[in-house]
């Protein structure tokens, strides 16, 4: 039929990439792939699923490398020699295609914390523990739950909660943290902190496993050692008010690992009793959703380095590339483009027949 042609063969190389650069929606990525054979190759080849995903989320840069495992346990890691080149590049392009695609599912959000690991110090352990901040109530069995800072004379020394989510890869949006309101003391004094901020990342020890201890807790400790941080976030300020105060964060996270920490800068109010100053708080979230089971991280014991393994039959935020396409309801910025173009090229087509 004459006047069928291809448009990424009328552009060229170079001005397609340019072009496919510009999409900021994998489900557009995934159009541009069912046009046709050669161009899936196109868009395979030249990783566009992993630079999209790495827009989308800078914190992918940690992992060295993606693995993907079939139901028959048989794992494939790209980069593999043992695999051809083209098929190790379509691996990489599911796996971040669908990474890309959690992003703007919005299914599955939850609190996503599954345990409290530790806090930088405890004014008096387990009573006002950091366990205490998994509590919904102010409450607990008619006694006040908080968890409360040992006191400092210096207004300025910060302290931390470190947690653990439910999955070793959660996409984190925002926290919530409510500081708490000593009724039981003369003018029901709260013990904010000045502001906050959060740190994500992984355990450096085997198996990244950590349990909350009388040691841990009562100690003043920054453990970073143990950890490996792969996102810290602005700071936010707190208000001294017994509410839920959400801190949503600028773009949501991944959280590479599972590990959550909270840094709580600056104290605001003293006790009265003994003159110095604490920061309590008596509820903690982190709103997110965990992409476990299609998702899951892991550590090698050698290098340390970091490998994203993908569960294409298990279900999370679970899609096919066809799923995606069909679940972007309106129309495309990749579409109404290529057919702006399109029209326009036919006519210069006739323009010079």
């Amino acid at each position: 039929m004459e006047g069928r042609w291809d448009f990424l063969e009328w552009l060229g190389p170079d001005a397609s990439t340019a072009v496919l650069m510009l999409l900021d929606d994998p489900a557009d990525l995934v159009r541009v792939s069912a046009v046709s054979q050669s161009w899936r190759q196109f868009v395979i080849a030249n990783s566009f699923g992993k630079s999209l995903c790495l827009r989308i989320f800078p914190e992918v840069s940690n992992f060295a490398r993606v693995a993907e495992v079939s139901s028959s346990s048989k794992t494939t890691e790209v980069g593999s020699s043992a695999v051809a080149e083209l098929e190790n590049l379509g691996r990489e392009h599911r796996v971040y295609l669908y990474l890309g695609h959690c992003l703007g599912s919005p299914k599955g959000k939850r609190d996503c914390i599954n345990q409290a690991i530790c806090a930088s110090s405890t004014d008096n352990f387990p009573d006002e523990s950091i366990e205490n901040t998994l509590e919904p109530s102010e409450m607990v069995d008619r006694r006040p739950s908080y968890w409360s800072s040992g006191g400092q004379r210096n207004p300025g020394v910060p302290e931390s909660l470190t947690y653990r989510l439910v999955a070793n890869i959660c996409i984190v949006e925002e926290i919530k943290i409510q500081p708490f309101r000593a009724f039981f003391q003369y003018g029901h004094p709260i013990y904010s902190a000045k502001s906050v901020r959060f740190r994500m990342g992984y355990s450096r020890s085997a198996h990244g496993k950590s349990t909350i201890t009388n040691e841990c807790a009562g100690h003043q400790s920054s453990l970073d050692d143990k950890y490996c941080w792969t996102y810290t976030s602005p700071e936010f300020p707190m208000v001294q008010e017994n509410v839920l105060q959400s801190f949503k964060l600028p773009n949501p996270v991944i959280c590479i690992g599972g590990i959550l920490r909270i840094e709580l800068l600056g104290r605001v109010q003293r006790q009265a009793m003994d003159d110095l100053y604490y920061i309590c708080v008596c509820h903690v979230q982190v709103i997110g959703r965990p992409l476990s089971p299609a998702l899951d991280l892991d550590i090698h014991e050698g290098t340390g380095s970091l490998v994203l393994k993908y569960f294409p039959h298990a279900s999370s935020c679970k899609t096919s590339e066809g799923t995606l396409a069909d679940e972007a309801g309106e129309p495309s910025t990749w579409r109404s483009f290529a057919s702006n173009e399109k029209s326009l090229a036919l006519r210069r087509l006739r323009f010079y027949e």
